[in-house]
């Protein structure tokens, strides 16, 4: 799998050193948070500038923002490579938004928070790049890793072989025996934060996520 780390719980005031840290990981989730669609408030797409100076991976940003498609091109110009939103924050707008992404020259996901029909995303499957499975509630933090998603997975897993080219992406709760269930149900990139930065050898908690099964 490929492993995302979540730098929500990195040192700030000692970010770049924080990043390199994870270096090892070819992806790096930039969770954005407006406090309206969600409670908790983050960071804009200037945090993707501060570090895309000292960071060569790949910007998996997860828009957890209201009005999604008024900022998409801030997040590409600042150096998104994938652009994830919610749709129900898309306002019926979603079609247009993933074709402004691609028009951007990035690639496209959507996400649905846990309690949202997972059909919903069928309108879509031919479109976008990546579909992003919320395991916790999106923007609160301590919560447990719902197996809910697990059954999500496995229907994402079953549309994908009906001829659609979307990676199954997991957010929430991981760890490594979190990290085992989505593998096996299906997953092909996990987001980790706590797991990673509260471990002494990240280089060694980003192979374990990796190699979980």
């Amino acid at each position: 799998m490929i492993v995302a780390p979540s730098f929500l719980t990195a040192d700030f005031s000692n970010l770049e050193e924080e990043i390199v840290s994870v270096s090892a990981a070819s992806w790096l989730h930039f969770d954005v948070m407006d406090g309206i669609f969600v409670p908790n408030r983050t960071y804009d797409h200037g945090m993707l500038k501060i570090i895309k100076a000292y960071s060569n991976q790949f910007f998996d940003c997860h828009l957890m923002i209201a009005n999604p498609g008024d900022v998409i091109d801030l997040y590409a110009q600042s150096g998104a490579d994938l652009i994830t939103f919610h749709l129900e924050a898309a306002r019926n707008h979603a079609h247009e938004i993933i074709q402004n992404i691609k028009r951007l020259g990035v690639k496209a996901g959507l996400s649905i928070k846990p309690d949202t029909d997972i059909d919903t995303l069928k309108p879509y499957l031919n479109e976008i790049d990546l579909i992003l499975v919320m395991s916790v509630e999106p923007g609160k933090g301590g919560q447990a890793f719902l197996d809910s998603a697990l059954d999500k997975i496995r229907t994402l897993f079953k549309w994908r072989e009906q001829g659609h080219h979307y990676w199954i992406e997991v957010d929430g709760g991981i760890n490594l025996e979190t990290a085992k269930k989505v593998r096996q149900a299906g997953c092909d990139i996990v987001v980790a934060g706590s797991f990673i930065f509260n471990h002494h050898d990240r280089d060694a908690a980003i192979r374990e996520l990796a190699h979980a099964k």
